[in-house]
């Protein structure tokens, strides 16, 4: 089938565009600059110009797709204003999305975070959160899983904290980048906390999965690591960048520091079972080796 994606050329996009492609699938990018378009066409993809902001652009790439797969958001999160902002404008493009493929039967996969639960694990039955932060995305995420009403085969690929690739990447990627400003790999609360973790080429197969089989209205978990203490992702980084390791105040890490200290570790058993996938790449802590300094 031909994909319309969004986000195609970031860590996890590029790595469903390769998905994809090797799966005989053809690829329709939104892409929003020269550098993103070249990109995306050297991966094999075809190109659509423009943002999420372009809702004409967005709407015209799924009509000429067979199934979509949303990824891109602005991942500004220096500001409760600008993470607001990024959320109004997913919402906006998601909206549009399922506007254009009511009716069809097309599948529209789009992605959120795994939820946390006080106590155990969190499953793919678990509901999303809809207040704090990001709550917003959550309240986005059900009106579009809730479309399978009205004829889109719609569903959610859950990620965990931390989604990467040779070191890089989620809430892993950001400690190592506030590490690389601040001279300390800095970790909030007692570093006991659990993060969920996952391969970007692991989490490419699972929306290639759910593009293809998952029902309508459904929720997956792209869940490798079930938790990771942070401290010893923290202990990891410092290593590699030669820093001190300590913990810091949750402000250092802006609006997102509350969730940075919470523990929320996750499963991803029905999805594994339902869906056939099963991650094969490097868990976090040993693909954090691949940091140099």
């Amino acid at each position: 089938m031909q994909v319309f994606i969004t986000g195609g050329t970031g860590l996890i996009g590029s790595a469903v565009v390769a998905e994809l492609l090797e799966h005989g699938h053809r690829v329709l990018a939104l892409t929003r600059s020269d550098t993103s378009t070249k990109a995306a066409e050297a991966a094999g993809a075809e190109t659509i110009r423009g943002g999420l902001a372009d809702l004409d652009v967005v709407r015209a790439g799924a009509a000429r797709s067979d199934g979509v797969i949303h990824l891109a958001f602005s991942n500004d999160f220096s500001s409760p204003e600008a993470v607001a902002a990024a959320v109004a404008e997913e919402t906006a493009a998601l909206t549009a999305l399922g506007e254009e493929l009511t009716g069809s039967d097309r599948p529209l996969v789009t992605v959120s975070g795994t939820p946390w639960v006080a106590g155990r694990l969190s499953t793919e039955d678990d509901p999303l959160p809809l207040e704090g932060p990001v709550g917003g995305r959550g309240r986005t995420v059900n009106s579009i899983l809730a479309l399978a009403a009205r004829g889109v085969r719609s569903s959610s690929v859950r990620l965990p904290r931390t989604v990467h690739n040779h070191g890089e990447g989620g809430f892993a990627g950001l400690l190592t980048q506030i590490a690389r400003q601040s001279g300390v790999s800095g970790y909030p609360g007692d570093g006991t906390q659990r993060w969920p973790a996952v391969h970007a080429v692991d989490a490419a197969v699972l929306f290639r999965l759910a593009l293809e089989n998952a029902p309508a209205g459904t929720a997956w978990h792209a869940v490798d690591d079930e938790g990771d203490a942070v401290r010893d992702i923290a202990e990891v980084i410092g290593r590699r960048l030669s820093l001190p390791v300590r913990q810091v105040p949750e402000e250092t890490f802006g609006p997102l520091g509350g969730i940075f200290a919470a523990d929320q570790p996750s499963s991803s058993a029905h999805t594994r079972a339902t869906l056939g996938w099963t991650p094969t790449h490097p868990k976090l802590l040993a693909d954090l080796e691949n940091l140099q300094p």
